[in-house]
C-alpha cells in the first residue's frame, strides 16, 4: 500500500485535520483517547491543547493561526506513515496511535440520488422490491424508457416538472424520481456522532442482507453557519435489498454498526485546495475479494445534478440548525451491477472484501468488509466523550 497515495505526498501540501486514538504514554495529560490532530510534512501533531474536537476547530474561523510546528503547546504524536500502517485493523497495536474517523460531534448527513446513474438504480431497487433476480430485466426496461431523458435535467426546473408529468402518464413515476429531479433533495441522517469508522477499519453489512454495496462519495465539511470549509471521502455502505423492500427501511439500510466510513483526514480549504477543485474532482472505487473478484470504476463530481452549495442549503437553513456543524455525503453515481457469482444476480459484498475509495486531492479511504455483528461494537458515544473531556480538564 502506497502511503503517499493514502494522503497525497504525506501531507506535504494542504491542511490535513483529523482524529487519532493516542495511548496513555503519548497522550495529552497522559489520558488515552481521541485527540485532534494536524498532519504536516509526514508528522502528526497533537492539537489537544487548543481543541477538544474537530467540530470545535472547524467552527473556529481563526484555527489556521494555531497550526505552528514551533508552538510548545503542540507536540508530535508520531510519523504519519507509521500511524497509517497501525490504523489497518489487522495490523493494529492498541498501544500505538491509530487514525479514527475525522468527524466527532458533528451531525452525519447524506444526500441521495444526486447522480442519474444511481437514481436509476434506486428506481430499479424499488420496482424489484429488493430482489436482485428481477433487477436485470427491470434495469433494461427502465433505462430504455427514461435513461437518456434524464441526463440533462436540472432538478426542480420547468423541464423537470414537464418530464415528471409525462412519466406519471406512463405509470413509471417513483419516489426516487421525485427527489432526483424534483425541487427537494433527499436528505437523511446517515449515522450518529462518534459512530463513524475511519481509515483501515472494518465496515459492516447486516447478516440478513443478500444484496448490498459500497457507495463511494465526497463528504463535505460544513460549519454551523453553513460554510463549506473542507472535504474528505466516505463510504455510505448500503443494503439494497432492505431499502428496495420499502423506503421506510432506509434507516435499517443505512445506519448499522460500521456502515459509515469517513477519512482518512479532512482536507481543509486553502490556496492549494478549494471548492472549485472539489466540483471537478474524480472519485474511484476498487473492490478486491478473496474469491479473486475485482471491480474498478470511477466517477466525476462534475456529473452531480445538484451543486454542493445547493445540497448544504437544503440541510441547514432557518428550518434546521446544526450547532456543531455537520459532514455531508454528496451522493454517489456508483451502484455496482457487475455479476459476481450467478449471471443476472449483480454485485453484493462478501466477507473480507477490500474497498478502496480514492480521489487525487483527498487521498484514499481503505476498509475491509465484515458483518455488523462481528466487527468491534460502537461504545464511545457522547457520554464517554463528555467524561473523557472532563478528565482532561482536571488532569
Amino acid at each position: 500500500m502506497d502511503k503517499n497515495q493514502i494522503i497525497p505526498e504525506l501531507a506535504n501540501e494542504g491542511i490535513w485535520i483529523g482524529r487519532c486514538h493516542v495511548p496513555k504514554k503519548n497522550a495529552f495529560k497522559n489520558i488515552a483517547g481521541p485527540h485532534v490532530i494536524w498532519a504536516h510534512k509526514g508528522i502528526v501533531y497533537d492539537l489537544s491543547y487548543y481543541f477538544k474536537s474537530t467540530s470545535e476547530l472547524i467552527n473556529t474561523s481563526s484555527y489556521k493561526e494555531f497550526l505552528k510546528v514551533n508552538d510548545q503547546n503542540i507536540t508530535q504524536i508520531g510519523k504519519l506513515e507509521e500511524i497509517l500502517e497501525n490504523s489497518i485493523f489487522h495490523n493494529r497495536d492498541e498501544e500505538k496511535p491509530f487514525l479514527l474517523a475525522p468527524n466527532d460531534t458533528q451531525a452525519v448527513k447524506a444526500c441521495g440520488v444526486t447522480f442519474i446513474k444511481s437514481l436509476l438504480e434506486r428506481v430499479i431497487e424499488e420496482k424489484a422490491k429488493g430482489d436482485p433476480m428481477l433487477a436485470n430485466e427491470i434495469r433494461e426496461e427502465i433505462t430504455a424508457t427514461i435513461g437518456e431523458g434524464l441526463n440533462n435535467v436540472r432538478p426542480g426546473s420547468d423541464h423537470a416538472m414537464k418530464l415528471k408529468a409525462e412519466l406519471k402518464k406512463r405509470g413509471i413515476w417513483s419516489q426516487y424520481l421525485e427527489v432526483g429531479i424534483g425541487p427537494d433533495a433527499e436528505v437523511f441522517t446517515k449515522s450518529q456522532p462518534f459512530s463513524s469508522v475511519g481509515f483501515g477499519a472494518e465496515v459492516g453489512v447486516h447478516h440478513d442482507s443478500g444484496w448490498n454495496n459500497p457507495e463511494p462519495e465526497v463528504v463535505l465539511v460544513v460549519t454551523n453557519k453553513g460554510q463549506i470549509v473542507g472535504a474528505t471521502l466516505g463510504n455510505d455502505v448500503n443494503l439494497r435489498d432492505f431499502e428496495g423492500r420499502s423506503a421506510l427501511l432506509l434507516g435499517e439500510a443505512k445506519d448499522q454498526n460500521g456502515s459509515c466510513a469517513i477519512g482518512p483526514l479532512f482536507r481543509m480549504f486553502d490556496d492549494t485546495f478549494a471548492l472549485e477543485h472539489l466540483k471537478t474532482s474524480k472519485v474511484s472505487l476498487k473492490i478486491e475479494g478473496n474469491d479473486g473478484f475485482l471491480l474498478e470504476d470511477s466517477s466525476d463530481m462534475g456529473e452531480i445534478s445538484r451543486s454542493p452549495e445547493d445540497l448544504v442549503s437544503q440541510v441547514l437553513s432557518d428550518n434546521h440548525q446544526y450547532p456543531d456543524g455537520f459532514v455531508l455525503f454528496c451522493g454517489t453515481m456508483f451502484a455496482p451491477t457487475l455479476d459476481r457469482d450467478k449471471e443476472g444476480m449483480g454485485f453484493t459484498h462478501k466477507i473480507s472484501d477490500k474497498v478502496v475509495i480514492a480521489s487525487p486531492k483527498l487521498g484514499q479511504l481503505v476498509n475491509w468488509v465484515n458483518l455488523t455483528n462481528r466487527i468491534p461494537r460502537w461504545q464511545f458515544g457522547i457520554n464517554a466523550f463528555v467524561d473523557y473531556t472532563l478528565k482532561r480538564m482536571i488532569g
